[in-house]
């Protein structure tokens, strides 16, 4: 092995203009190559065939370096409606006079405003559980005869049922109201000394509380947005204009949905905004799409 390393070196050296720099490294590689192009060989290829991985060495591990450095711009961004800011900024505009009854009439008015703030919040609560299925009018006339009974825990469970059914009548469903009010009210005395639940998982395991009570009930009670209310209008809305990914067939299927884009600074008021549109422009039976801004820009306007 030494003896062809002797010879390999001398005839490098003996044939290119380098000869008598023993101590350089820069010589080497261009006297490989015009010493293969004199001679007809490819002495060189072992060289290329290094310098090719080389260059494939360094891609990969650029490519490596982005993918843990930089994860979050790899991804592919998240789902979104196509139009979905000029749409909702159409319905703002339709919205601006704030006379839809949700506005008069929702949960954030019902409630006694000079009553200590337990009881406020279990007469937002109760509001709410009332509302189900039925008509904002209808469900504000309910409130105020119960608040002329003076709207309590105590003076609720004291009411007898037969009572209680003809305050709340003619909400929806008013026979089970009655029962679940009922049931609400005394859970709330045992366990939360009258006042209502802090929380969302504890607000949805109350009798006649579903998720769309629970969480405008954290949203005006306690001040707290814990997730978007999803109700009939909503539901409906949000599936005319494509605002999910597929079409959803339950509130909460579309609430989940709108979760997932939406952003997070614009679930308080996508409530209150889509019930109002939904009772004045986007009817669920006859839409009014000649007289909203949105009928260029909405799917089932033009039947898609």
């Amino acid at each position: 092995m030494n003896a062809v390393g002797v010879r390999m070196v001398t005839r490098s050296r003996s044939r290119g203009p380098g000869a008598g720099q023993p101590g350089s490294r820069e010589k080497p590689a261009p006297l490989r190559r015009e010493e293969a192009a004199a001679e007809g060989r490819k002495s060189y290829s072992p060289v290329k065939r290094q310098r090719k991985a080389q260059r494939l060495n360094v891609a990969y591990e650029a490519s490596e370096g982005e993918k843990g450095e930089g994860v979050e711009h790899l991804q592919s961004p998240a789902w979104e409606p196509q139009d979905w800011r000029q749409q909702l900024e159409n319905i703002r505009t339709m919205r601006s006079g704030k006379d839809a009854p949700v506005d008069q009439l929702g949960a954030e008015h019902c409630y006694d405003l000079s009553a200590p703030p337990k009881v406020r919040r279990y007469q937002v609560l109760l509001s709410l559980m009332l509302s189900s299925q039925t008509k904002d009018q209808v469900t504000a006339g309910a409130m105020q005869r119960l608040r002329a009974r003076g709207l309590t825990v105590d003076s609720i469970l004291q009411m007898d049922d037969s009572t209680l059914g003809t305050l709340i009548y003619p909400v929806g469903f008013w026979r089970n109201k009655v029962k679940y009010i009922k049931q609400t009210s005394a859970i709330l005395q045992q366990r939360y000394d009258g006042d209502i639940p802090a929380s969302l998982a504890e607000l949805v395991a109350l009798p006649g509380v579903g998720p769309k009570m629970a969480h405008l009930a954290m949203a005006v009670a306690w001040g707290t947005v814990s997730g978007i209310a999803v109700d009939t209008h909503v539901h409906r809305i949000v599936n005319r204009l494509r605002w999910t990914g597929k079409a959803t067939k339950s509130p909460e299927e579309t609430r989940r949905a709108l979760e997932e884009w939406l952003p997070r600074e614009l679930w308080s008021e996508i409530n209150g905004l889509l019930v109002g549109f939904g009772q004045q422009t986007c009817l669920p039976l006859h839409p009014r799409c000649q007289a909203c801004l949105n009928q260029a820009l909405c799917p089932a306007a033009h039947g898609l």
